[in-house]
């Protein structure tokens, strides 16, 4: 089976600081920084010990980032394990909407060592969510997208673009992010924006289907089998190439929340899986354009 590498690495102008994080000395990511020039934005919203970008602010972001760095690098690596060759560590955004508990076991796997790579920005339509209370504990950065009657400091797609890229994101994770991802971003990150949906697509998918809704009509249906997907995104609503999936039964007594509960617990396993997988450049894509995943133990197997 001849296959391709999906990787050819992210190429950025800007250069990267290098920030040691108490929790994770390999972390390229900042442990906590403010803004203050941030503050009196009409775009701004601030909290204590964290930062929102907004789109008249970007150029002032480099200067920051560059005026506040101790060590320059350009590329920063780290040894993969069992191998002689070495693998830059990733730069990961999350998308989240609500709570996000898929962030938080990405997050604690990138920190474990398990993930080579750092959650180095939230992106938010909730600026108030679980999963950014948590972003501002670990003092990871957050960025409120898009801008709505709601959210005012909501960025356009464009400077939305160009702030991850400030970031020198690699890829990007939905975790429980309610709103369609918009064509600009699609286009700049081809290949590299990845969902988890949780029923086993394309079942139970498209716009509408979030959430409890899921659960309740994969009871409903009288399915035997849902689960969790994760797959690459475009500019649809849970259409995208499948990456992977985990089988979850359906009780006979099942109900919607005890269904999404267990579901939930398989989400977790799946994404950091999948997400160290990225990481270690082990995505390949087979000729007839389904994308699959090279085993870590043996090179020689995908799934």
């Amino acid at each position: 089976m001849e296959s391709q590498s999906l990787f050819s690495g992210f190429c950025s102008n800007s250069i990267t600081p290098l920030y040691r994080n108490p929790q994770n000395p390999l972390s390229s990511s900042p442990p906590s920084l403010s803004y203050p020039c941030f503050n009196q934005s009409k775009y701004q919203v601030s909290f204590e010990n964290q930062y929102f970008l907004s789109s008249q602010r970007l150029r002032s972001v480099r200067r920051l980032l560059c005026k506040n760095s101790v060590e320059k690098v350009s590329n920063l690596v780290s040894e993969k394990e069992g191998s002689k060759s070495w693998v830059k560590r990733k730069r990961l955004a999350v998308f989240v909407s609500g709570g996000g508990s898929n962030f938080r076991s990405i997050n604690q796997a990138c920190i474990e060592g398990s993930v080579n790579g750092d959650v180095v920005v939230l992106v938010t339509n909730k600026h108030a969510c679980g999963g950014s209370q948590y972003a501002r504990d670990k003092g990871i950065p957050v960025i409120l997208f898009p801008k709505t009657k709601d959210e005012p400091g909501g960025l356009s797609p464009d400077d939305l673009v160009k702030v991850l890229r400030e970031f020198e994101v690699d890829f990007i994770l939905l975790a429980g992010y309610l709103k369609l991802i918009p064509a600009e971003l699609i286009r700049a990150y081809s290949r590299s924006i990845f969902n988890i949906h949780p029923s086993l697509l394309p079942s139970f998918g498209g716009k509408g289907y979030y959430g409890m809704k899921v659960h309740k009509a994969v009871i409903a249906s009288g399915a035997r089998y849902s689960g969790a997907t994760i797959h690459f995104v475009d500019e649809h609503y849970d259409t995208g190439r499948i990456l992977a999936q985990k089988i979850v039964p359906v009780l006979a007594n099942d109900t919607a929340e005890e269904l999404a509960a267990r579901v939930l617990r398989e989400e977790h396993k799946l994404y950091v899986e999948v997400t160290a997988a990225l990481c270690e450049d082990r995505i390949v894509w087979r000729e007839d354009g389904v994308p699959l995943i090279q085993s870590k133990e043996n090179p020689e197997e995908y799934y």
